[in-house]
């Protein structure tokens, strides 16, 4: 029986879908605008004004071959997947081994723990006392961990981590332990897998962060050949800096006379490997992996 919608309710399901429909095109439509520019001619691209909805002039793939063909983004895309690659393992590491070990009720003075580290959220030593310490200290000056270890641990990924191994059954970690299993294994074949979704969460969460970082690299590196691609990709639009993609004097001259084309093929060029990166744990967004998890 199909049941009649009140006017209120049919004014809510229209301002809804409205609403919802302005903040899609409030995020679809910067994006579109990128994708056009980075296709049209680089002539017609510099004396346009507003959003380019279609690509000016015939199809236009100079910009890219420029980017491609730069020494720099290839080191800054090497670069960068190390650093999303080892930072994102070694994080996930941590705070998997962090969260387990706060979300247990066993552990003596857990809350004295947590205390002390969701202090660090709202104070810190400091950009000068860090920096001091990367340098002085553990001496990662100027080499790729100082861009991975001093970030290791997100607080606010730990603690989210901990309350989703919270919500794993106690029966299920009881029944493990009278057949014998250790910590390690009730951490690696039963909390884990079954929190799946949160770290698949949690994994995007730092993987993001590291391939859109560059101010730790900016501060803690000295050699080119260690920047990120977003460091790159910094000196080019903010800096106005598109001769650090090439030495060649003639590649300079094209590149200068194609300035704004370059910079949007290098924002798509950076932003769609990590763009492909979602789709592949989408469904742990959404999927009940603790159904059924306790049975009777």
């Amino acid at each position: 029986m199909k049941i009649k919608a009140s006017p209120s309710r049919i004014a809510f399901l229209i301002f809804n879908y409205c609403f919802l429909t302005l903040l899609g095109l409030a995020f679809i439509v910067p994006v579109w605008h990128v994708v056009m520019a980075s296709f049209s001619d680089a002539a017609k691209l510099t004396s346009h004004t507003g959003i380019v909805w279609w690509p000016l002039g015939d199809m236009n793939l100079g910009g890219y071959r420029i980017v491609l063909s730069s020494p720099s983004i290839g080191t800054g895309y090497a670069n960068t997947a190390f650093y999303v690659i080892v930072g994102t393992t070694i994080s996930m590491v941590l705070t998997i081994m962090g969260a387990y070990a706060l979300s247990r009720k066993t552990m003596k003075y857990r809350n004295v723990f947590m205390l002390f580290i969701s202090f660090t959220m709202l104070f810190n030593g400091g950009m000068i006392p860090t920096y001091m310490v990367v340098k002085n200290v553990v001496h990662m000056y100027d080499t790729r961990w100082a861009v991975i270890v001093p970030t290791a641990i997100s607080v606010f990924n730990l603690i989210i981590l901990r309350t989703g191994f919270q919500q794993v059954p106690e029966s299920l970690i009881e029944s493990a332990k009278l057949d014998g299993a250790h910590e390690w294994t009730i951490m690696f074949r039963i909390i884990v897998p079954l929190s799946k979704a949160t770290i698949a969460v949690i994994i995007l969460y730092y993987a993001v962060g590291l391939w859109n970082s560059w101010f730790p690299a900016m501060i803690y590196l000295k050699g080119r050949d260690k920047y990120p691609l977003q460091l790159i990709l910094r000196e080019i639009l903010l800096l106005n800096d598109t001769g650090v993609m090439t030495t060649s004097a003639d590649a300079v001259k094209n590149v200068q006379l194609e300035r704004n084309l370059v910079k949007y093929c290098t924002i798509i060029v950076s932003t769609v490997p990590i763009m492909c990166f979602y789709p592949f744990i989408q469904k742990y967004f959404t999927k009940g992996v603790m159904i059924g998890a306790v049975k009777g």
